[in-house]
C-alpha cells in the first residue's frame, strides 16, 4: 500500500495541506522559539500561583466575596486567618498578597453566585480527607509554598503514602495552628497511633501526657531520613540530644549502648523502671548467660514463692545492676566488668 492510498483509507487524505502553502518547519521553530521560552521562564516563577493561573479562571472579587458568608456564624469561619501568616497581604509570600482566597481554593466559578433554596452551591477546592478535592492536589497546593528542607522527604513518606492531607492535622485558618502546641499535637497524634498512646500511659514513660514533650521532639512528621521518622540519622544520635551523658565516648563501652538504645529501651513506655523493655535479670540475659559466672541462671523460681529462696534479693533489687552499676559504660581503669 502506498503513501496516497493509506492516506485515503485511513480519511487522513483531507487533512492533507498544500506544501506550497505552508511555511518551512524552520522557520515555524523560529517563530515559536521565542514563546517557548517565555512559558519555561514563568513556569520556573516562584510560589508558581501567578505562573499557573490562567486569569479568565479566577473571579477577581477578592475576600470580601468570601467573608459575607464565611463570618464567625459559619460552618466554615475564616476570620481568623486575618490573624496568621497566610493573611498577610503585606508579604508577598501569603497567600493573601497573591490571589487571596483563591489562591488555595482555586477559581471560585459559581461558588459565589445566589443559589435557590434547596439548590447546592458550587463547590470550590476544599481541604481534608473528608472533602471531595484529591488529597495529591490539596497536599500539592500546600507544598508550593511549604516546600523546605523539613519537608524534603515528604514525597514517599508514610504519611504521603498513606493518603493523609495536610488538613488533617493543620488548621490554615485558625489563629494559631493547634498542631503548635504540645497537648494538641500529642492528640492529634494519637488519634491515629493509639498503640503508642497507651504506652504513654505505662508506669514509666516520656511526658508527653503531662505536656512536658511532643511528637515532633523526636518525629518529623512530614518525612525524614531516619527510621520510623525520627528527626536524626540514627536513633543513638536523637537519644543523646536529651541524654548526653550517656554519649559517651568512654574507656570500657556496652556494646548495646553503642548499637541502638532500643534494644533495651521502650522510647515510649513500658511496665519496668528506666523504660527497659524487660526487668532485670530477663532483659541481661538475653545476651548473657551464666557461663562463667558465680551465681546460677535467674528465673521465676526466686520470686515469692519460687523453690529458691536466695535468689530473691537478685530478682526484687536492682538484679544484676547491684554489681554491674555501670551499665552503659566506665572510665574506671578496672571498669572493664562495668562494676565502676
Amino acid at each position: 500500500m502506498g503513501k496516497s492510498d493509506y492516506r485515503e483509507e485511513s480519511g487522513l487524505a483531507d487533512r492533507v495541506l498544500d506544501p506550497n502553502k505552508l511555511i518551512g518547519r524552520y522557520q515555524i521553530a523560529s517563530l515559536l522559539r521565542p514563546a517557548l521560552f517565555l512559558i519555561l521562564a514563568c513556569s520556573m516563577v516562584s510560589p508558581g500561583f501567578a505562573a499557573d493561573a490562567e486569569p479568565a479562571e479566577y473571579s477577581g472579587k477578592g475576600a470580601d466575596t468570601c467573608l459575607k458568608c464565611h463570618d464567625e456564624d459559619n460552618e466554615y469561619p475564616v476570620l481568623p486567618v486575618f490573624r496568621t501568616g497566610h493573611g498577610e497581604r503585606n508579604d508577598s509570600r501569603s497567600p493573601m498578597a497573591i490571589l487571596q482566597c483563591e489562591t488555595c481554593h482555586g477559581p471560585a466559578g459559581n461558588h459565589t453566585e445566589k443559589v435557590k433554596q434547596g439548590e447546592i452551591r458550587a463547590p470550590i477546592r476544599a481541604f481534608g480527607s473528608g472533602a471531595w478535592t484529591p488529597v495529591t492536589e490539596q497536599n500539592a497546593i500546600c507544598l508550593k509554598c511549604h516546600n523546605d528542607t523539613n519537608r524534603i522527604n515528604w514525597h514517599g513518606g508514610i504519611h504521603e503514602t498513606e493518603s493523609v492531607a495536610c488538613a488533617d492535622c493543620h488548621q490554615t485558618h485558625a489563629r494559631r495552628d493547634p498542631m503548635l502546641t504540645a497537648r494538641n499535637q500529642v492528640e492529634k497524634c494519637n488519634q491515629c497511633h493509639l498503640k503508642q498512646k497507651a504506652e504513654f500511659y505505662r508506669r514509666s514513660s516520656h511526658p508527653l501526657r503531662f505536656d512536658k514533650m511532643r511528637c515532633s521532639d523526636c518525629h518529623n512528621a512530614h518525612g525524614s531520613f531516619g527510621d520510623k521518622l525520627i528527626r536524626t540519622a540514627t536513633k543513638n544520635e536523637l537519644c543523646n540530644q536529651c541524654h548526653a551523658e550517656k554519649r559517651g565516648p568512654v574507656l570500657w563501652p556496652h556494646a548495646p549502648v553503642l548499637e541502638d538504645c532500643t534494644l533495651c529501651h521502650n522510647s515510649h513506655g513500658s511496665v519496668n523502671n528506666a523504660l527497659l523493655n524487660k526487668r532485670p535479670p530477663f532483659l541481661c540475659q538475653q545476651c548473657h548467660n551464666n557461663a562463667g559466672h558465680p551465681s546460677p541462671l535467674y528465673s521465676g523460681d526466686g520470686l515469692p514463692g519460687g523453690s529458691v529462696p536466695s535468689q530473691r534479693k537478685f530478682l526484687l533489687a536492682r538484679s544484676c545492676l547491684n554489681c554491674h552499676s555501670q551499665v552503659h559504660g566506665s572510665n574506671h581503669p578496672s571498669g572493664v566488668k562495668l562494676l565502676r
